[in-house]
């Protein structure tokens, strides 16, 4: 795996981490923010819309799992699958602001805030 920069462009609109990522290292995908095909993200929709860097903008749901576009059957399979917690992601990121995040992923090589 190549060396993870710290870079705030590199967070999803679910709060992932792209800059961690195989496929957005070795250039298969260009990351969420970019990924034109993604549009069936109803995250990335919403978020796009409102003009949110990601769902940590959002003050309609302090809490990102009571949104029904970021908490949902395919979020609930990804998460088990990858072992991910995008919503401590989104909660990171309103703690450590989005560079302090993108920091903090890249020094220690996480695509996501794992569960435990």
């Amino acid at each position: 795996m190549k060396t993870v920069i710290a870079d705030k462009k590199n967070i999803a609109y679910c709060g992932l981490y792209c800059g961690a990522c195989r496929k957005y290292q070795s250039g298969s995908c260009p990351g969420c923010h970019e990924n034109s095909k993604a549009s069936w993200c109803k995250v990335r929709s919403c978020n796009i819309e409102r003009g949110y860097s990601s769902c940590a903008d959002c003050t309609e749901f302090p809490n990102p799992m009571d949104c029904k576009k970021f908490n949902n059957f395919f979020s609930k399979i990804f998460a088990l699958i990858f072992r991910s917690d995008r919503a401590a992601c989104i909660a990171k990121i309103r703690e450590s602001g989005y560079d302090g995040f993108a920091a903090y992923m890249a020094e220690h090589g996480l695509q996501s805030v794992r569960k435990n």
